[in-house]
């Protein structure tokens, strides 16, 4: 071998690894914009599972689009040509980000708002405002393949490795971007940083192509590409080929498939670990890393495969069995379990592991590393192999091998947008969890090896697939049964009430003797019988007021902060905003079969108080109506989606929405949401842990609210107890006061502090 072609060899691959670090920070800036994008648009249209869904829904269809065009025009472009192209690409993504959180959070409100008034023209605003940044990442992988790809033979190794790097990167991106770039800098600074490694994935692969024209010469019998960083031969073995359009339409069925799974998983860890706001990252990284080291891996293997359909139906149905049998075993295996006993006992208190506040090792392994790990790690290791096979099946021609990824994932794409409308909206809120695997495993199983029957017969090992099929859509265990197990419950001497749709999972269970826990999402909101915290929280700012006639209530939890709102006989209206659909048929249900207290059974009956399941924030938006009190229910400060009930512009919303001398009234979870709280208010008042606050003056009447508080009737509706814990909060009440000068930084829309456990100091 001469030394020239061996200096050729080394360039080489020093080129795949620029080439690599590209396609990697690619990824990992896809995920960050995801991550902010999705929680910037949904300050438009709420965080509700319809808002979610459609704004993944767009952004997938951009990916899409973009894909199945990336793929008809690399064909029509030169290998050096498609590596420019690529590069030019990512500085383009890179340059509408810049803008895009400025475009997202004040250009959609200021020129869109009039379409945000229906669900089709929140769906159009989030599709055309996403159609540029996704439209462009969509062609990014065609052309890169296109410039890569040498022949026919390597070929699913280099896109294993493209396709590897980019979904681990995305990885990677999933996971820093609640840990540290929305924790320290912001969404603003996150989306910065994701800039940057745009900008470095295009500079790279523009260094990598300008090195590799200047090395053409080293060899004369170089090709016009750089080959992988591996350069041993491979025996070609003839492999079966089917047509494109049926390897579309299986991958496309794939992506419905993972899509629905991926939010089927991501509720049930969900609820699990009790909803933090770092949750979805740090499950979303695991998800993703499963699919890119499969697609790393299965790029070795893939010239063993010479019957790639057969690879491919056996790993998706190793993927809906492993799916089955993982939530049947986390539902039904015995209490005394090693290790499954820990979280029987986490399931079973109010205590909730407060990720970003709490360092515990031992607990946090458990809770979001071996848990996501054991339930979705292998299948999405299966759908990364997948993905390697199907290529093993369809690149026979180099000059075409961008335009096949471009229109394979074009398909898998239309299938995840499948999943997200109807997988998320559709089958969830009608079947629940348990439910829709079962459809999964149902289509999935009839679909894959139907397509295997076709092709090859029935065999044996056909037949034993089928079995094991039909075994784990057996053992799929019941929504109550599943959910009750995830809550703790083990036992049945005590009733436990579920309720499942598409925006949460509900659940009323036994809690202390005599009580009983309300949770949502697996993190207890409130308590049975009423009595504490959200009792003093909807009383205080009651009898402050000089007559509530129209009360808004934010959350709705047990119904007990809504109750003592109610509390005053000039209240005509108390309309209660809760996200969670489930819960309010819930209550009723609950306090039939459990005979509950008077309060719970005349907060129930109170024809006074309206229940409208909605997202509070958004509904405060879209509305011109007016309230005399506003009060914004106990949410603890880490809980998902805080940030967006304690920051200055939400506190700025509320105080927009009053009728004059009307008040505001929120828990204080931490000393930056009271000063959060002051800066946006204009007039408060300091309760202990929850404030009020007013658009005009708010004097301090100790004596004129107890007067108010024990009135017959009002002290009569709350009990002694509820008015003695009241009335102790209104004798130390105390002015709320502003400090300029505190280190701590204020909560906003787009620096959502609290939530994100940002430290002290941390001022951007």
């Amino acid at each position: 071998m001469s030394p020239r072609f061996v200096a050729y060899q080394s360039v080489c691959r020093s080129l795949w690894l620029l080439i690599g670090l590209a396609f990697f920070a690619s990824g990992s800036a896809a995920l960050v914009y995801q991550v902010v994008w999705q929680r910037v648009l949904a300050f438009h249209t709420g965080v509700g599972i319809t808002s979610i869904a459609l704004i993944v829904a767009a952004f997938m269809a951009g990916l899409g689009l973009g894909s199945h065009a990336g793929g008809v025009l690399s064909a029509r472009v030169s290998p050096r040509t498609a590596l420019r192209v690529f590069a030019g690409l990512e500085i383009l993504i890179g340059l509408f980000a810049l803008v895009s959180v400025s475009l997202y959070y004040d250009g959609l409100e200021r020129w869109a708002s009039g379409l945000y008034v229906s669900t089709a023209g929140a769906a159009l605003t989030h599709f055309l405002a996403l159609l540029p940044p996704t439209f462009l990442m969509g062609m990014s992988l065609p052309f890169l393949v296109r410039a890569l790809v040498r022949d026919v033979q390597t070929a699913p190794r280099t896109i294993g490795i493209l396709y590897g790097l980019n979904v681990v990167g995305a990885a990677a991106g999933a996971l820093v971007t609640p840990w540290w770039l929305l924790r320290f800098y912001g969404m603003d600074g996150a989306v910065h940083w994701g800039v940057g490694a745009n900008l470095l994935a295009g500079v790279t692969a523009l260094v990598a192509g300008w090195l590799f024209d200047r090395t053409r010469g080293l060899d004369t019998t170089a090709v016009a590409e750089p080959e992988p960083a591996s350069t041993s031969p491979e025996s070609p073995q003839p492999i079966e080929r089917h047509s494109l359009s049926l390897w579309m339409g299986l991958y496309a069925l794939s992506g419905f498939i993972a899509l629905s799974l991926e939010i089927l998983w991501f509720r049930v860890v969900d609820v699990a670990v009790k909803n933090m706001a770092f949750t979805f990252g740090s499950v979303l990284c695991f998800y993703l890393l499963g699919l890119g080291l499969g697609s790393l891996i299965g790029g070795r293997l893939a010239s063993r495969w010479s019957r790639p359909l057969s690879t491919f139906v056996t790993l998706q149905c190793a993927v809906l069995i492993y799916a089955a049998l993982a939530i049947t075993l986390l539902a039904r295996a015995p209490v005394w379990t090693p290790g499954y006993s820990w979280f029987i006992d986490y399931w079973a208190t109010d205590y909730f592991f407060q990720l970003g506040a709490d360092w515990n090792l031992a607990t946090l392994a458990r809770l979001y590393l071996f848990l996501p790990v054991l339930l979705y790690g292998p299948p999405t290791f299966f759908m990364g192999l997948s993905f390697i096979a199907l290529q093993r099946a369809v690149q026979d021609d180099p000059r075409t091998s961008g335009r096949k990824v471009g229109l394979l994932q074009a398909a898998n794409i239309g299938g995840c947008v499948a999943g997200s409308l109807l997988g998320g909206l559709v089958l969830i809120d009608n079947l629940g969890t348990p439910g829709t695997l079962r459809v999964l495993v149902a289509l999935g199983g009839l679909v894959f090896l139907g397509v295997r029957v076709r092709f090859d017969g029935i065999r044996k090992p056909t037949l034993a697939w089928a079995a094991a099929l039909a075994l784990a859509f057996a053992v799929i265990p019941g929504g109550d049964a599943f959910w009750t197990r995830l809550h703790g419950v083990t036992t049945k001497e005590r009733p436990s009430f579920i309720g499942e749709d598409a925006t949460a999972v509900c659940a009323v269970t036994p809690g202390q003797p005599g009580a009983w826990r309300v949770a949502v999402g697996g993190l207890p909101h409130s308590w049975i019988p009423f009595g504490g915290i959200h009792s003093m929280l909807g009383a205080i700012p009651a009898v402050v007021h000089p007559a509530p006639i129209d009360v808004g209530v934010i959350g709705l939890g047990s119904g007990e902060t809504a109750w003592a709102a109610a509390c005053r006989r000039e209240t005509r209206s108390v309309v209660t905003w809760e996200i969670a659909a489930s819960l309010p048929p819930l209550l009723p249900m609950a306090a039939e079969l459990m005979r509950l207290g008077t309060p719970v059974r005349d907060f129930l009956r109170d024809a006074r108080i309206h229940v409208v399941p909605a997202d509070g924030r958004h509904a405060l938006l879209r509305s011109e109506d007016r309230f005399d009190l506003i009060q914004i229910d106990a949410l603890y400060r880490t809980s998902h989606g805080s940030g967006n009930l304690y920051s200055v512009e939400f506190f700025q919303l509320c105080a927009r929405r009053l009728k004059p001398g009307g008040i505001i009234c929120t828990q204080i979870p931490s000393r930056r949401a009271m000063l959060t709280f002051t800066a946006a208010i204009p007039h408060t008042i300091n309760f202990g842990n929850l404030m009020v606050g007013s658009n005009d003056p708010l004097p301090i009447e100790p004596e004129t609210w107890i007067a108010r508080l024990r009135s017959l009737e009002v002290a009569s509706y709350l009990g002694d107890s509820t008015v003695r814990g009241v009335e102790s909060r209104l004798i130390d009440a105390l002015p709320g006061r502003r400090n300029p000068q505190t280190r701590l930084g204020l909560n906003y829309d787009l620096f959502p502090r609290d939530e994100f456990s940002t430290p002290a100091g941390v001022r951007r």
